[in-house]
């Protein structure tokens, strides 16, 4: 049986970020761009970003309290905040590792996708392939086709470097992704909502744009003794 934690792994694979959310009173009052607008100014964001680094925090809430927890939601991880780094290289290139209160690691150089488990001595193994698609990892390619095809693009304000994404694919992880840009056109924060009821926030900091990154951040061997399961 897997016993690998699965808390961050669908944030991880979901390189991105969002802006503050605003009430709908303000909503109301400014002007939405259409989505084929939106869209093409998210690529355009995406396109000046080759690589970046940043530290991250993770806390995830909880709405609708007994209804959320019979749907088997483990209330230890409500409220409590992760800590780690992240490093991206486009295309396809990944490294997220938290550092506390549990250490976890998600890597993948593009082809196949780590995610180890020290505590539990354990590491999955899967294929990156068209099931990408249907995840946040699709911004990092910046192809505009294929985020149109995957997710309905929205942003609120045409003026602000924010934008709620929804899939297309009902079975994809979240409901929503909202992600917003900072002025060196990184990614600042991020917020995904899925259909248990979950609001998982990711704020980024000590963000480095376009710097170099040692390939072999993006290598993984499990050290020796790791329970390896393929998926």
């Amino acid at each position: 049986m897997i016993k690998l934690r699965k808390t961050v792994c669908a944030i991880a694979l979901g390189v991105a970020t969002l802006a503050p959310m605003m009430s709908t009173t303000v909503f109301a009052a400014t002007v939405a761009a259409s989505q084929q607008q939106a869209t093409s100014s998210l690529v355009k964001q995406l396109s000046g970003v080759k690589s970046f680094t940043a530290n991250f925090e993770q806390t995830t809430k909880v709405s609708g309290g007994k209804t959320v927890q019979k749907k088997g939601l483990s209330a230890q991880h409500m409220n409590q905040t992760f800590k780690g780094v992240m490093k991206v290289e486009r295309p396809g290139k990944f490294f997220w590792e938290t550092h506390s209160p549990s250490k976890q690691t998600i890597v993948t150089s593009g082809k196949t996708v780590w995610i180890y488990d020290p505590d539990l001595q354990q590491a999955v193994r899967q294929s990156l392939d068209d099931q990408v698609a249907n995840t946040p990892a699709l911004l990092l390619s910046g192809n505009a086709d294929q985020i149109m095809q995957s997710y309905r693009v929205t942003q609120p304000d045409k003026t602000k470097t924010y934008y709620t994404l929804y899939p297309k694919n009902e079975d994809g992880a979240f409901q929503s992704l909202t992600i917003s840009f900072g002025a060196n056109k990184a990614p600042t924060l991020m917020i995904l909502a899925d259909s248990l009821g979950q609001t998982t926030y990711v704020r980024f900091n000590n963000v480095k744009v376009n710097e170099s990154i040692s390939a072999s951040t993006f290598n993984f061997t499990p050290p020796k003794g790791t329970d390896i399961i393929d998926q």
